[in-house]
């Protein structure tokens, strides 16, 4: 074979694989384009009202670890059981932390 021959016959080669991707470039942003328009016409999960009950939750619970923290003893001596097994520290805070996780379950399955 001449070196025509091949060089006519290899660039007929090049020609059909830049057509092939050619065609496949265009058929994937095609494909791409369909994907990225079906995901802009998905309805949103939450709403607004489920974000601010989530915040109100979040807010619960932060509250009641700032109410489970503890302070220090006035002297270090002395151990004083009172501070440390307080109603607030052992009641009240356990109770927020409990309603604000209530809260969070409610704003997720809220409909």
């Amino acid at each position: 074979m001449s070196k025509s021959k091949k060089n006519k016959k290899l660039s007929a080669e090049v020609e059909a694989i830049t057509k092939k991707s050619a065609n496949a470039n265009t058929q994937n942003k095609t494909a791409r384009a369909s994907r990225t328009s079906s995901l802009t016409q998905e309805p949103v999960i939450f709403g607004k009202q489920n974000y601010t009950l989530m915040l109100a939750g979040i807010g619960l619970i932060i509250i009641g670890m700032f109410l489970m923290m503890g302070g220090h003893m006035p002297s270090p001596d002395v151990w004083d059981e009172s501070l440390i097994y307080s109603f607030r520290r052992t009641v009240l805070a356990p109770f927020v932390i409990l309603v604000g996780l209530g809260i969070q379950f409610f704003a997720i399955f809220k409909k």
